[in-house]
């Protein structure tokens, strides 16, 4: 059965549970994307049942003109559920993206508006090129050719998909400020807050020598960093950029970031092969 065919009856027999996604299309998303491939058998048959409960929830859109296919919503559902397979200590995975429907899939990049107040109190107002974007409370924005590419920039760490996902991980608590929910127990603190202080720590430790690193290859032409330079922006890019490269591309991750592996293995669940 055709997918397009299949989410329509997902939707109009919802009582009916969850229908299996077609074999054909599965085993193309695993073609276009070998590291899903290299996940445990295990974990890939948890990712396709998820998969599928994320289509039947999630709506697609496409702008510019562009034709939502079969082929590319499974896509998108895969790499989208690979960060939440593991999470399921706090209800269902999919409980973690219950704040959004709307996924907007653009052919290529996307030209989005800015507004900023300097300190002087004069408003700015520019545009920024994107390959994406995650929205407090609202939907997801992705450039096609960017997740039609992740296959082949998985050496390289880079996940669009990945990416904005982990955005919508980390707002869950209200706030984009590279550190998730967590809770009691985490890493052996006894309390949610003490979680917190320990992840927030080792993050900033992290990022901060991310970011020399990163001035350090632009201003006196030292080494580049392997990770994508963006992650530089700020702490809650640098979580989002990490979680792209932990998920695609886990061995080169902990090899550049052995002390952000840890507070990944434990709060994602260790949902990766292992090293």
């Amino acid at each position: 059965m055709a997918l397009r065919a299949w989410v329509q009856s997902l939707r109009a027999r919802a009582a009916s549970g969850v229908r299996p996604v077609p074999d054909s299309l599965w085993h193309a998303t695993l073609a276009a994307y070998p590291f899903l491939r290299e996940r445990s058998q295990d974990h890939l048959e948890r990712l396709r049942q998820l998969s599928a409960e994320f289509l039947h929830t999630k709506q697609f859109h496409g702008a510019g003109g562009l034709d939502i296919t079969d082929e590319m919503a499974l896509m998108i559902a895969a790499q989208a559920c690979l960060p939440i397979l593991g999470l399921t200590h706090r209800g269902k995975p999919l409980d973690w993206y219950s704040d959004f429907v709307g996924i907007v899939v653009y052919p290529g990049e996307m030209l989005a508006r800015r507004e900023v107040t300097d300190e002087h109190g004069v408003v700015h107002q520019y545009r920024e090129i994107l390959a994406g974007e995650a929205m407090q409370d609202g939907p997801v924005a992705l450039s096609w050719h960017d997740v039609a590419s992740s296959g082949a920039s998985a050496d390289d760490g880079y996940n669009v998909v990945i990416h904005e996902f982990a955005h919508k991980i980390d707002m869950r608590d209200g706030a984009a400020d590279g550190c998730p929910p967590l809770w009691p127990g985490f890493l052996g603190s006894p309390t949610a807050s003490g979680a917190r202080a320990l992840w927030q720590q080792t993050m900033q430790t992290a990022y901060q020598a991310f970011r020399e690193q990163v001035i350090i290859a632009e201003r006196f032409s030292g080494p580049a960093p392997w990770m994508d330079p963006y992650a530089a922006e700020s702490v809650d890019e640098f979580f989002a950029v990490a979680c792209e490269a932990f998920f695609v591309n886990p061995l080169r991750f902990r090899s550049e970031f052995a002390s952000l592996a840890p507070l990944f293995d434990a709060f994602f669940n260790a949902a990766i092969p292992p090293s």
